[in-house]
């Protein structure tokens, strides 16, 4: 198997040791020195009181860190500098942040999206909530959380490493922290647009306690966490289906999905650590985590099929019989646009359609969810030469989801009232309407199936749509390690190691149609009706609400489970076995005069994956055929890594890197399930493999192998004002060897059932991930931090912070396709803090901003739809006060405001911003609160 080391892993270990002999010919020449900074990367010991002292903190561990790194610590026992993790992430140089429903949930590094990072807990990789391995970062207090450390570069030491990236998060040390702490927070906050849906709050609560103390005669430590959150979010939402064009060319409207949301994000978060030294050789430590996380959405409002509705009649030729005009039972003919619409540019925005059948929608969509952390470290000097160490942990996350969807209107299908709607497009996109019909109306509106969808399993159609899919991530781990120091070697010492991890993920994917009992039309029972909800936004002023979920438990509607072949597909469960063997030699060291230190090493990971899951068949109509299936492979990657820090001057230091990175595929993709059908209309003499065949299909590929990169970095930093400020200038470039695509190519379906119908042809085109050609991706960062009291005296206390990133890529899988868009990319990224911080009062204006990109959103089903996100710029901003004399010392008081310019959110198609396909108001997020230190 080493045989097959491609000629880059070669030579890439050839200049990581090449580099390393270079630097022990110049050590020959000149008296080895101790390196100025030690080279760790723990910042538990660092207290900090406050905005300027984080950022110093901060700058420390950054500069002291031998790797090119970002760093965030907290202000204080309990107190990060933002409301989440997220947010504070998003801050830093090359990292950015998605929205999601108004909250910051995942992030991207370096224009690479969130499955290409890793995070870690205490140096160990972590389970996710979500589909795949991308970390949904508000599932960690921030309150919990001493310190965060993003690692741009990786050490042949940093397992679990990410090719964008690796997010360490990091609990407090009680032995480091050294003292006795007690904190109490509290945050009371508001959403500025009001509670959007009937039985919701805007309003909501965080508090934590934390304490940590010291036993024993400081041998024993003992740090404990806890941290509730109760936070409201609301949303005025547009969506729009699409734009086709009309039959004059100019583009329309195709059909309309808005709402308003109401969610309330509910969690409560644990930690612990134990920590026990009871003398210089032995070290060890236990730490818990554990997280229950509630998000419950409520979202109502109006589904409109416009220049993509269609017709619906009793038989064929039924509505040519009656003239196209609506009659019971018999037509209900299709939306029309009336001549004299406004055309601006192409676009159809203003006019009147006719024959249009509403959709009223209340839906629900809930997530519970539990993440559990522990781990266990011990650390034994044996000698002056040797020191051991263990390590073991586990994790695992449980989730349940409830995605709801109930339909409602003024009738099943063909039958019921048409509405008359004036429509005009506005300058963000959002089409504004005028109806004739009152859709808060209980004997008007009721619970049916108003366009007959799901006909081919719910005859007449059903009334909702109900998935309440289940994952579960495990890992356990264990890790062994020495150090051996080389007193007088060009290397200080150097580092073994091998960890052995286990991950198993499954998806259970449950799916259902919500049927009326006998068909017909159901009215809502008065014990679910609630008041009215509001889309003024929309120009609708009222849609009847009702209490989905409850209508839905108490057996009004049936449910009746998905038969389809891609239901069963959407199963799986895949395992993941790595082995990690490194060495890591770790440089002090004086090149010419220069102090010189970094460290080379090499991972050899080995990995065995498999995956198992259904082979589904659509025969017919809500009819599929099961069978179940496997698949898996084995491969092993050689990792060199290269980390050198060169101290041209005086706190003025150059970092070259250089390695090689692999991201592991996306975990669905991975899976073994997939689905096939035979379309008997395609069963002719024109049917070909490539077109028109009636064979077809689609699913997961168990044998995939992960994304590799080659990655070089270059970066010149500048500290100054006795580290308090520093300037940084680096560059990157990530050559991708391969990347992981959609292939469609062509499969032999010999042997499937065929429902007795003999095929014309076998062969057909199935569509699976595969591993393809990359491409690279490349950047510029710049980042600066200065108090400006540097500048002038008078400026004592302000201080300010910016960043600014460019980045560039071309990866083209199919050499016979164009390249295509990085998901996360940006192509400019900026960030800027403002602060003042004395005599007790603190304030801080930030803002960030992103150019446009591709970014992950739910699409039909929940499902993952990829889409162009428009540019965003976001601006928060805080003010306190701490008390620092008196009765009251030891206690801060806070205001925060989030999303300060009430930022929306927006998506649209084909590149043209006049496509809007998504536009989401958030409002403003209001805190204020208390911080109180015993």
């Amino acid at each position: 198997m080493l045989q097959g080391i491609n000629r880059r892993t070669r030579l890439l270990s050839g200049v990581a040791f090449g580099a390393a002999a270079l630097m022990a010919v110049g050590s020959a020449q000149a008296q080895t020195v101790s390196t100025q900074n030690e080279q760790t990367t723990d910042v538990g010991d660092v207290v900090v009181t406050g905005i300027r002292r984080s950022i110093e903190a901060s700058i420390a561990a950054k500069a002291a860190n031998t790797s090119i790194v970002e760093v965030i610590s907290a202000e204080d026992i309990g107190k990060l500098p933002d409301v989440s993790i997220a947010e504070s992430l998003a801050r830093l140089p090359g990292v950015t942040m998605q929205r999601l429903d108004g909250r910051s949930q995942q992030i991207s590094i370096r224009g690479l999206g969130p499955d290409f990072t890793t995070a870690l807990l205490n140096g160990r990789e972590l389970v996710t909530t979500g589909d795949n391995r991308g970390v949904e970062f508000d599932q960690f207090p921030s309150e919990l959380l001493n310190s965060v450390v993003v690692y741009k570069t990786p050490d042949a030491a940093l397992v679990g490493q990410g090719l964008a990236g690796t997010v360490d998060l990091r609990t407090v040390r009680p032995l480091a922290y050294g003292r006795r702490a007690m904190v109490a927070n509290y945050r009371h906050e508001w959403n500025d647009i009001g509670a959007l849906n009937s039985g919701t709050t805007d309003k909501g609560d965080r508090y934590t306690l934390s304490y940590i103390d010291q036993f024993a005669d400081g041998t024993i430590g003992v740090a404990l966490g806890y941290a509730h959150m109760s936070s409201p979010y609301q949303s005025e939402r547009f969506n729009a289906w699409g734009y086709p064009n009309y039959n004059d060319g100019n583009l329309l409207t195709g059909g309309v999905k808005p709402y308003v949301m109401s969610s309330e994000l509910e969690r409560d978060g644990y930690m612990g650590v134990l920590e026990w030294r009871p003398n210089d050789r032995i070290h060890s430590t236990i730490d818990a985590f554990y997280s229950k996380f509630k998000n419950t959405q409520v979202l109502r409002g109006i589904e409109f099929p416009l220049a993509w509705g269609g017709s619906a009649q009793s038989a064929d030729g039924a509505c040519d019989s009656v003239g196209n005009v609506a009659t019971p039972n018999v037509c209900r003919p299709g939306p029309s646009l009336r001549p004299g619409y406004t055309v601006d540019n192409g676009m159809i925005v203003a006019g009147t359609w006719d024959n249009i059948k509403g959709v009223v929608r209340n839906d629900l969509n809930k997530r519970d969810s539990t993440i559990t952390a522990i781990g266990w470290n011990t650390e034994f000097v044996a000698n002056d030469d040797w020191t051991l160490g263990l390590d073991v942990n586990y994790s695992k996350v449980e989730r349940n989801d409830i995605i709801l969807e109930t339909n409602a209107g003024t009738g099943r299908n063909i039958n019921g009232a048409l509405d008359t709607l004036g429509f005009q497009l506005t300058g963000d996109g959002v089409t504004r309407f005028t109806s004739k019909l009152n859709y808060a109306d209980p004997t008007l509106i009721k619970i049916t199936s108003p366009q007959g969808w799901g006909g081919d399993v719910i005859p007449g159609g059903q009334a909702g749509y109900m998935n309440t899919p289940t994952i579960e991530d495990e890992i356990k781990g264990a890790r062994l390690t020495a150090r051996r120091e080389l007193h007088q070697s060009p290397f200080k010492s150097i580092d073994f190691g091998f960890n052995y991890s286990e991950r198993n993920k499954s998806f259970v994917n449950d799916q259902y149609y919500l049927a009326v009992p006998g068909g017909g039309d159901l009215t809502i029972g008065s014990q679910f009706l609630l008041a009215p909800t509001d889309l003024g936004y929309l120009g609708i002023s009222q849609v009847i609400s009702y209490d989905a979920l409850a209508l839905v438990n108490s057996g009004a509607l049936n449910k009746v489970r998905n038969p389809n072949a891609d239901v069963a597909a959407g199963n799986w469960e895949v395992t993941e076995k790595v082995s990690t063997a490194y060495v890591r030699a770790n440089i002090d060291h004086n090149l010419f005069g220069r102090a010189l230190t970094g460290n080379v090493g090499m991972q050899f990971v080995y990995t065995e994956q498999s995956s198992s899951g259904f082979e589904a068949q659509q025969l017919s109509e809500g009819v599929a055929a099961v069978a179940n299936v496997r698949g898996g492979v084995d491969y092993l990657e050689i990792l060199p890594s290269s980390n050198f820090i060169l101290e041209v001057s005086d706190d003025l230091f150059a970092r070259f890197s250089v390695a090689r990175t692999l991201a592991r595929p996306r975990m669905d993709d991975m899976r073994a399930s997939r689905n096939f059908s035979f379309n008997p209309g395609n069963n002719n003499s024109s049917a070909t493999p490539e077109q028109n065949s009636p064979w077809g299909g689609g699913g997961g590929n168990p044998v995939l192998k992960p994304f590799i990169a080659d990655v070089v970095d270059l970066s010149v930093e500048k500290y100054f004002a006795n580290r308090k400020g520093y300037v940084s200038l680096a560059g990157f470039y990530k050559n991708l060897e391969s990347y992981v695509y959609t292939y469609n190519r062509i499969f032999d379906f010999t042997g499937y059932p065929t429902g007795g119908v003999t095929p014309v042809i076998n062969q057909g085109i199935i569509s699976t991930p595969e591993n393809g050609n990359g491409g690279w991706i490349k950047g510029l960062e710049f980042s600066v931090s200065a108090p400006f009291s540097i500048l002038h005296p008078a400026l004592e206390g302000f201080g300010g912070l910016f960043s600014a990133s460019v980045t560039d890529s071309k990866v083209q899988p199919d050499p016979s396709h164009p390249p295509t868009t990085m998901p996360g990319l940006s192509e400019t990224v900026l960030n800027g803090t403002l602060y003042y911080e004395r005599y007790g009062f603190q304030s801080r204006v930030s803002a960030r901003y992103r150019s446009d990109y591709l970014g992950e959103v739910a699409g039909f089903g929940n499902g993952r739809t990829l889409r162009s996100v428009g540019e965003e710029t976001i601006v928060d901003a805080q003010i306190g006060y701490e008390f620092q004399s008196g009765p009251l010392q030891g206690l801060s008081i806070l205001a925060q405001v989030n999303n300060l310019t009430d930022e929306p959110f927006k998506t649209f198609e084909n590149g043209d911003e006049r496509r809007t396909i998504d536009y989401q108001s958030y409002g403003r997020t209001y805190a204020v609160g208390l911080n109180y230190r015993f």
